[in-house]
């Protein structure tokens, strides 16, 4: 293939992956999802809501109230979308077995997984975690703002393996879908930390105020 042929040939969509339970979608995921589209020059982001966390034992809110506040935080904004393939498929949600289903509908687009730098410390517990990071690049946000950094202390599997992450710039923000839970269990209020609309949901649905499920 010369210059010009490959020059016309089309470029390989880019896609972003944010997973997570999104109980609730917070500020800070809605600006991890900016700043991944913007960094990366992503065509596409999809927001993964889990189906069956298979590392938290806390029960998740209903999959239909999570996917329904997350509509709302996305409102009309371009080339974000929801996947709901883990809510739909049983069993616990591995993140490996959701890039793959997704990679057989797109085998030609180019992947990145967006993480928390917490989840990329905790990433060699992930089911089958060699495969996962052979089929995406990741892309690394740190929620307390500090530098990003792959300390073999906090993940030596990861950095024997030669995992390498891109940064994703982020404002610091104290925020957390548990502080949000915990806030509303308690009667406080939570208009600064997820979108108005979301935070009209949660009032009208009476979400989170049994302390037991927070």
């Amino acid at each position: 293939m010369n210059e010009a042929q490959a020059a016309a040939q089309p470029r390989a969509p880019r896609i972003g992956l944010l997973g997570g339970s999104f109980d609730p979608v917070h500020n800070a995921h809605v600006a991890l999802a900016r700043s991944a589209i913007e960094t990366l020059a992503l065509d596409e982001l999809l927001w993964v809501p889990t189906g069956v966390a298979w590392q938290k034992t806390r029960a998740a809110t209903p999959a239909a109230h999570r996917i329904a506040m997350l509509r709302l935080a996305i409102g009309a904004a371009p080339c974000q979308r929801i996947e709901r393939c883990e809510v739909e498929r049983g069993g616990p949600s591995y993140t490996i077995d959701t890039v793959t289903e997704l990679q057989r509908r797109q085998p030609h687009a180019q992947w990145w997984l967006l993480l928390g730098q917490d989840q990329l410390a905790n990433l060699p517990s992930w089911h089958r975690w060699h495969d996962l990071v052979a089929r995406v690049k990741l892309a690394v946000a740190n929620r307390a703002g500090a530098a990003l950094h792959l300390a073999p202390e906090l993940a030596p599997e990861l950095a024997a393996a030669g995992v390498s992450v891109a940064e994703l710039p982020l404002a610091p923000m104290d925020v957390s879908s548990t502080a949000i839970r915990d806030r509303v269990a308690a009667g406080l209020g939570i208009a600064e930390l997820v979108p108005a609309p979301v935070a009209r949901y949660i009032e009208l649905h009476g979400l989170y105020r049994d302390p037991i499920r927070s």
